[in-house]
């Protein structure tokens, strides 16, 4: 029966995306956690993605985006709080990953002696932190700056070993309280200035000591930073000038005394993408700091801690990119027009499968870069790649995102482009990965200074690199005019990107050809190693590339 004002029913439209298994569905992911040996997890990363992908975590996810942190800088009596507040949603999702272990699981082997584990655990926590950030991935932040404290912290081992129970902690404490008092914590990170940016050598926040200076002693800390995200977190790692230039600060909120830390956060930051996380401005006025590490060492120290959440922008566009495809496909095979389904029409079945063999291979290097960073303390050419590979990684993952998250908004029609649904948030969050911990020019620029300070590291990457020779003449051809342009000694710097996007896309092709569907591989290398390089829009596939074959390798269609 029709009511007087319904006018239409509504129909030919996509179910609800929900109960599907994020790991299991994910055939590149499952694949690629195999190759780095951590397939003894599979049961409860399908359960953490079973948990996740829900409609109602979702809508959780949209709301944490909805209602956006608010910074409270007085009390209701005019005293200073500097406090932010945040929407239940979002301390949802800090329980979910904090106890997942996402902020500290590639750390395990530091709380526990069971050494079946110890092979595969950074994997494992970055497939976590890759499925997660499909769902919300603001409140990532505050998670993966933990995670890359913990080696950083290493460098003062007085101090770590005082944290380090809360640090491992998968208890998720939110109050606003002393360090001493809580049951976990969380640790972010300040570097930049107004004046400098990532030229942090420009800094002018000043530190001076208490009493005696040097590694593991107090000092005063006066000055600012332009970001500083996650103000609520517990601690934060500090860049500051001493008499020795730069130094790295361990800066709690609250003092040795228990009195609050001079921490005054200015205002949040009104970002185009990653609204759930708190991004701020503050003041530092005589917080109090611990030295890391030997005095004037502070870059060297803190790129500890970049080089971590280098590791987890990868991973961030690469799952948010495992959701934008998803998404897609999911609509392509309901949607129906021009009387077939989305997913059998040819031009669409090849922009999926082109869409398919980006995100496949955005998945293999995130997680083997994981992978690399849990061995290199044991393994020379695992150090190298870790070396090597991570400017290459998060550059080019970064900068294939936005693009293909654009696709799929397209896929969607004008349903794509609404903020009620999750591909507008998706496109939004995107480039900020390629922007923070080092943009694309600086991500080619530390490559190049690999190459020319770091040789050894460099030509063992390069090695690896031609271990994938002798199975598709186009890589093969591909790795060749590389090595020779390498012999020719120092590269020029207006070349850096087009090197940084070569060794990219033969690292992808090498690990495709390993670890992937032969068709997938052979796909790859046709498309993205062709002597001009990739040009054009997504979807522009040879004849002989099998699409609805590629698509069915990359999304299984039984759990989407």
């Amino acid at each position: 029966m029709t009511t007087a004002f319904e006018t239409h029913q509504v129909f030919n439209q996509p179910p609800a995306y929900d109960g599907v298994d994020l790991y299991r569905s994910d055939l590149p992911l499952v694949a690629a956690l195999l190759g780095e040996g951590a397939d003894w997890a599979t049961s409860e990363l399908s359960a953490f993605g079973t948990t996740l992908g829900t409609e109602y975590q979702f809508h959780q996810g949209h709301l944490a985006n909805k209602f956006l942190p608010e910074l409270n800088t007085f009390d209701q009596q005019g005293f200073r709080a500097d406090r932010v507040d945040f929407h239940p949603a979002y301390h949802h999702f800090m329980v979910l990953s904090k106890e997942a272990g996402i902020h500290c699981g590639a750390f395990d082997r530091l709380a526990t002696d069971d050494r079946r584990k110890h092979h595969g655990v950074g994997p494992v926590r970055a497939a976590k932190h890759y499925m997660m950030s499909q769902v919300e991935a603001g409140h990532i932040c505050p998670i993966t700056m933990t995670h890359a404290a913990i080696p950083a912290l290493m460098n003062q081992p007085d101090l770590f070993e005082s944290l380090k129970d809360k640090l491992l902690s998968r208890s998720y404490d939110r109050r606003f309280i002393p360090i001493a008092e809580k049951t976990g914590i969380t640790v972010g990170m300040g570097m930049t200035e107004k004046q400098g940016g990532t030229d942090v050598r420009a800094n002018t926040t000043t530190a001076k000591p208490l009493k005696r200076g040097g590694a593991g002693k107090r000092y005063l800390i006066t000055g600012h930073k332009w970001f500083m995200s996650a103000p609520m977190c517990d601690a934060f790692l500090v860049l500051a000038q001493t008499d020795e230039r730069l130094s790295v600060f361990y800066v709690p909120r609250f003092r040795e005394d228990g009195s609050v830390n001079g921490l005054k956060f200015q205002r949040l930051k009104n970002k185009l993408g990653n609204k759930s996380n708190a991004s701020s401005e503050v003041e530092f006025h005589e917080a109090e700091g611990v030295m890391i590490g030997d005095e004037g060492r502070g870059i060297a120290n803190i790129m500890t801690m970049a080089n971590y959440t280098r590791l987890d922008c990868a991973l961030g566009s690469a799952g948010l990119m495992r959701q934008a495809l998803s998404r897609a496909v999911h609509h392509a095979r309901h949607r129906t027009v021009f009387q077939r389904k989305l997913i059998d029409q040819p031009m669409m079945t090849a922009l999926l499968a082109d869409m398919s063999l980006e995100v496949t291979a955005a998945t293999h290097l995130s997680l083997r870069l994981a992978g690399s960073y849990e061995r290199a303390a044991e393994n020379d050419e695992d150090s190298a790649y870790a070396r090597l590979m991570t400017p290459v990684t998060k550059y080019w993952v970064t900068k294939r995102g936005p693009t293909l998250a654009y696709e799929a908004m397209e896929i969607h029609g004008g349903n794509g482009y609404v903020e009620d649904g999750v591909l507008a948030r998706i496109y939004r969050e995107l480039p900020v990965n390629s922007i923070w911990e080092g943009s694309g020019s600086v991500m080619c620029l530390d490559l190049m200074r690999v190459a020319a300070r770091e040789r050894d590291a460099f030509e063992a990457g390069i090695r690896w690199l031609g271990g994938g020779m002798g199975h598709a003449p186009t890589f093969d051809s591909a790795y060749k005019e590389l090595a020779t342009l390498l012999s020719r000694g120092s590269f020029p710097e207006s070349q850096g990107r087009w090197l940084t996007e070569r060794i990219a896309t033969l690292a992808a092709a090498r690990l495709l050809m390993e670890r992937a569907p032969d068709h997938v591989a052979h796909a790859y290398i046709a498309t993205r190693l062709d002597g001009n390089g990739r040009h054009g829009a997504y979807g522009s596939l040879p004849d002989f590339v099998d699409s609805r074959l590629i698509i069915e390798e990359t999304v299984s269609l039984d759990h989407s």
